[in-house]
């Protein structure tokens, strides 16, 4: 499969699963631009990124609009319109939900929901064609205590993923990943507590992701063998959501 000729954009893409998806699509021949919020590792991702096809990289936060559209300007300026947008930047916040601030509630939603809102919206809005996809998380499904916000917000993109696959059809293809517990820095399996890691791994796989599995997702949702799937939300997880 080649994607040579397309722009493709990553939000959250220098490092984890973002930078696993970015590096799959620069793979695949496509130019990509991925955005950070001051990632110190998005140097390092880029060199990797121009290895094979030109690529940029830019701090933007994903839930400050005019960032966003200042990042769609330049991808656009420099790269192309882009052909393929996935909107992963997200954060997790854990706390005892009776002991969770507004603030910091507030927050989650802000870059995982308004985030994916401000993402997918640019995208629609410069795209003739192509696809979007949503990281969203089989948490976004099932629920899980201290973990409110995130859940929260992670159904809401499931939901938004489903409208705009409604209203964007035939010519923009929109579906959600749903990953489960993928070793990244912002779910290492070493700074877990004992309990919440043997529910991490109570799954029929018994382990955790790969982020490059949950890539390998995204390259077959963002290509051609994909054209007649959109709406879809697809659990990467192990087996930890059967639905």
């Amino acid at each position: 499969m080649t994607l040579a000729g397309q722009t493709a954009i990553v939000t959250g893409g220098a490092r984890g699963i973002g930078k696993a998806i970015a590096l799959a699509l620069a793979g695949a021949g496509a130019r990509v631009a991925i955005c950070h919020y001051q990632d110190p590792q998005a140097g390092a991702t880029l060199a990797e990124l121009q290895a094979h096809a030109p690529a940029l990289e830019m701090s933007a936060d994903v839930a400050d609009e005019a960032q966003v559209i200042g990042f769609f300007d330049r991808v656009e300026a420099e790269l192309g319109r882009p052909g393929i947008v996935v909107s992963n930047a997200g954060i997790l916040h854990e706390a005892p939900f009776a002991e969770t601030s507004v603030e910091d509630f507030d927050r989650v939603i802000a870059v995982n929901l308004r985030g994916t809102f401000l993402t997918t919206r640019e995208a629609a809005r410069r795209m003739e064609k192509g696809r979007i996809l949503t990281i969203a998380s089989d948490l976004g499904l099932l629920g899980r205590e201290r973990l409110g916000s995130y859940c929260a917000s992670k159904g809401g993109v499931i939901s938004l993923t489903r409208s705009l696959a409604r209203e964007l059809a035939p010519d923009i293809l929109v579906n959600a990943i749903a990953p489960g517990s993928v070793a990244t820095d912002m779910t290492s399996p070493e700074s877990m507590s004992a309990e919440a890691l043997a529910k991490d791994l109570a799954t029929p796989l018994a382990r955790f992701g790969k982020p490059e599995e949950i890539a390998a997702m995204a390259l077959f949702l963002a290509g051609p063998g994909a054209g007649f799937v959109t709406g879809q939300v697809i659990g990467v997880n192990g087996g930890s959501a059967m639905y």
